[in-house]
């Protein structure tokens, strides 16, 4: 009570905030005489004037804020034609300051991009302008390219399917980008992955602009980025994994009407939910068949997760209604269709469980080899800002994930759309109809209609229904862009009927005629409502631009799924009580209120899962920088490599004298030499003399190997010259550190998959997530330096014009094996693996446990120090 007392008296923070840039716009405008008295020539030497001081660092972009925007609403006059509102230039300002403006459906949002867009421009670093589709990028970048060029400035667009680096490269070296999240975001990881600095194609991250930023920033953050490829691992792990799910047996759940009531046999299937449980002695029978002394265990989680797959495969997954078995392949029949899906795989190691049951050639899963999340990506920025229709809804989200604060701009001209009450039937039969009733009378008077459905299935059933009605109309579907932006912009012709699902149009503005205006504008209908508010705000957004007349409806059912889950028993109960008969609807903004709140339900779900894979994915992403910079460091011509080879070299000494158990302050005439030398020896060739060693202290063993090793590796390399060696060098512990890192990226998606299963243990899994994933990133980086020094001293090299040769063609090779395998898509599969079991006998010949010998991590002496 107090608060509302105290907005009506003060205003809102929004309303404040607002006065404040209103401030600033005055001044702005008080500039607009200066500059309109300026011929081209004069206009383009004050801003070049203005441009020199910022690259000087004489002034900031804040200080000379008022002149560019002023010059920029006069250069914009010029070119386009079309001059900045107040309310956009305030919009400007907000998005210069990083935040997020929200702005109605026709204000201009792309106009008011270019002044921050400009402004920031100024200091040379670059300046990235995301839509949400290749057309709306291409459109843009063309549009307002004028004024840019005008200004003296390059701009560019990046397209999905240009993949030539020195194309890309000069894209992202203009002062302007415009191109799409996805590519952006491919772009990041694919420069991760190349051999040589001056392939990459993307700069610094300094300022973007995120356009449809509740679209990319919030719906599509749900899907990571991903890049796969072959993962060359055995697939006997699914074989294996087959032959125990066939020798376990399949019982019945536990009863709930019987206390302490438990299931029986090896596993039990809930059909209903798809999912199948191991009991206690299906655990200890799989145990044993497996041969290991623990099934859930870090190590032996991969064959859990096969098990689970082959369970499932012989239990849920039926021959010739889920697959069939055609041409010694397993092809997937879609469940809607009836049809086969030529070319889809089931994920997570299913589809290979499926071919190990039906005895046909088990094919390569896919495997993660770089991958990030658009939240990462775009909070790498020194400045992210994003402007949309709809933002206030999500704005604890943009605040808690992004830091960004949400600022609605008010409209340039009053809406005059007319939002009504929604009407509620009781089935989607009589919702339809009635629907199709309400088209017919808006079409008959020339009212322009576009209808909102939640799916292509609804879509399809009104566009029936409209075709036995005889109502003339056009159908929209995502599939071509271009098509799509053309559709909905002609939706507000005269007698128009456009059926669009929710996602449809964005980015496009539905102008009407005068004489359109006199029949009330473009009428809105929605068929049901979205779980979000935000897209039944976009959806309502496309009428009322700049003033124009419109309204805007929802028509409801009881069988729609919001209210089907959320009260439909009460507002049933409530039209029986009326005597609401069938064909009848009950209107009022009560229930209208209902589904509001069920709305802001779902909207809270859908925030705290995608903050809760945001939290998994920040532990993932310190590492991500990590190995990063690491790599980027390998890249630089400047970095000592000799210097990061003469420490690594030492530590893997120290790692094998604790292998050999040679420990520091132990009896020098118990030290066993003669197992270290072999040890060195399996590792990496080469041969030390026992008597070189013998008789020595620990620190004198390992100051006296590590410059035995040292001398031998610095003879062979002595045959090049100093860049072939530090190419040489650069381009095998690249090698270690990308195979090092898939196999770690593998690691930590089994670790994910299985995570959840630790709050049973009254464990938090995140918790338990962060430390497993802390472990085993201490171990990546004990094994890329032990690695890197094995490869290294392994060397054997020819002569200086051979091996010249040789370098160049294993960077090449390796770059072109990278390309080949990258599959660029959107799937997260899990893989297998085959690993030494800890307490088998090691592989290097020592005689001891995996555990205590290879398996043993080394010393840790900081991140790669």
């Amino acid at each position: 009570m107090v608060s509302a007392v105290f907005r009506k008296i003060f205003g809102t923070k929004n309303d404040r905030e607002i006065k404040q840039y209103a401030k600033r716009v005055k001044f702005i405008n008080a500039l607009e005489d200066k500059y309109q008295a300026m011929s081209d020539d004069e206009l383009k030497a004050a801003f070049e004037a203005l441009r020199v001081q910022v690259k000087e660092q004489k002034v900031s972009l804040d200080d000379i804020l008022n002149d560019v925007f002023a010059i920029v609403r006069e250069a914009s006059k010029r070119t386009l034609g079309m001059r900045h509102f107040d309310v956009q230039l305030i919009g400007g300002m907000v998005l210069h300051e990083g935040r997020i403006a929200e702005m109605k459906t026709g204000e201009g949002k792309t106009l008011v991009a270019t002044l921050p867009v400009v402004l920031n421009a100024m200091s040379g670093k670059g300046v990235h302008v995301v839509t949400v589709n290749d057309y709306l990028a291409k459109r843009d970048a063309t549009q307002m390219g004028e004024l840019y060029k005008f200004l003296g400035f390059s701009v560019d667009v990046i397209l999905s399917g240009v993949y030539d680096d020195s194309v890309r490269q000069a894209v992202y070296n203009a002062d302007i980008t415009y191109g799409t999240n996805s590519e952006f975001g491919f772009d990041y990881l694919r420069d991760n992955m190349k051999f040589d600095a001056k392939d990459k194609v993307q700069r610094e991250h300094n300022f973007v602009i995120v356009d449809e930023v509740d679209s990319i920033l919030i719906d599509e953050a749900r899907t990571p980025l991903i890049i796969s490829g072959p993962t060359n691992r055995t697939l006997d792990g699914y074989i294996k994994a087959n032959e125990v799910a066939q020798k376990l047996t399949r019982g019945e759940a536990a009863d709930p009407n019987i206390p302490n009531s438990k299931p029986s046999g090896d596993f039990v299937v809930d059909e209903k939910n798809r999912t199948i449980m191991i009991t206690e002695e299906g655990i200890n029978k799989a145990e044993k068949l497996f041969g290991v002394e623990n099934l859930y265990n870090l190590e032996n989680a991969i064959l859990s997760h096969h098990l689970d797959q082959a369970l499932k495969a012989h239990n849920l997954f039926e021959k010739d209604v889920h697959y069939v078995v055609r041409d010694n392949e397993i092809v997937i029949v879609d469940e809607f269709t009836g049809r086969l899906s030529e070319g889809r795989r089931f994920s997570e190691g299913l589809h290979q469980a499926l071919e190990a049951k039906e005895k046909v050639k088990i094919q390569e899963e896919s495997q993660t080899l770089a991958d990030t999340t658009y939240q990462n990506y775009f909070r790498m920025y020194d400045k992210l800002a994003g402007m949309t229709g709809t933002a206030q809804t999500e704005a604890t989200e943009f605040s808690q994930i992004y830091k960004l604060d949400v600022i609605s701009i008010p409209t340039n001209v009053a809406v005059k759309r007319i939002d009504g009450n929604d009407l509620i039937y009781k089935t989607q039969e009589e919702k339809f109809k009635a629907v199709v009733e309400e088209i017919k009378k808006a079409h008959d008077k020339g009212q322009p209609v576009l209808v909102g459905t939640a799916s292509i299935e609804r879509s399809e059933k009104l566009h029936e229904m409209l075709v036995k009605a005889k109502i003339p109309h056009s159908v929209l579907n995502a599939k071509n862009h271009e098509k799509e932006a053309q559709i909905i912009a002609e939706a507000g012709a005269k007698g128009a009927v456009t059926i669009a699902t929710n996602m449809a149009g964005r980015g496009v503005d539905i102008r009407i005629n005068d004489e359109v205006r006199s029949l009330g504008g473009l009428y809105i209908i929605g068929t049901e409502r979205h779980e979000s508010r935000r897209i039944d705000n976009q959806l309502r957004g496309r009428a009322g631009r700049q003033g124009d007349p419109g309204q805007s409806r929802f028509y409801l059912s009881l069988e729609d799924n919001l209210l089907r889950i959320f009260g439909s028993d009460r507002i049933k109960a409530i039209m029986d009580r009326l005597g609401i008969e069938e064909g009848e609807s009950i209107e009022s903004r009560m229930v209208t209120r209902a589904v509001e709140n069920a709305q802001k339900k779902v909207e809270s779900l859908h925030f705290e899962a995608r903050k809760h894979l945001l939290e998994y994915d920040d532990v993932a992403n310190e590492q991500r920088k990590t190995i990063y910079n690491y790599r980027n460091e390998l890249l630089d011509k400047e970095f000592d490599m000799s210097e990061k080879i003469l420490q690594n070299r030492q530590e893997y000494v120290a790692s094998m004298l604790e292998n050999a158990e040679i420990f520091h302050g132990g009896l020098k005439d118990d030290y066993d030499i003669a197992n270290l030398c072999k040890i060195i020896a399996n590792d990496c060739g080469e041969l030390i003399d026992e008597s070189d060693l013998t008789g020595l202290e620990y620190d004198e063993i390992l100051q006296k190997a590590t410059q035995i090793l040292t001398d031998r590796y610095e003879e062979r390399m002595s045959v090049l010259q100093s860049e072939q060696k530090h190419d040489i060098e650069k381009v095998l512990y690249l090698q270690v550190l990308d195979n090092a890192w898939r196999e770690h990226l593998y690691q930590m998606d089994i670790l994910k998959t299985g995570i959840g299963l630790r709050g049973y243990n009254q464990k938090d899994p995140l918790t338990e997530y962060k430390k497993e994933s802390y472990n085993l990133f201490m171990e990546l980086v004990v094994r890329l330096k032990t690695e890197s020094i094995k490869m290294l001293q392994s060397l054997r090299l020819r002569n200086r014009d051979e091996e010249e040769e040789q370098a160049a063609a294993m960077r090449e090779r390796m770059q072109q094996e990278q390309d080949r395998s990258l599959n660029f898509n959107q799937d997260q599969a899990q893989t297998s693996t085959k690993k030494i079991p800890r307490n088998s006998l090691c592989p290097c010949g020592s005689g001891k446990k995996y555990k205590e010998c290879c398996g043993k991590s080394g010393p840790k002496k900081g991140i790669f120090a």
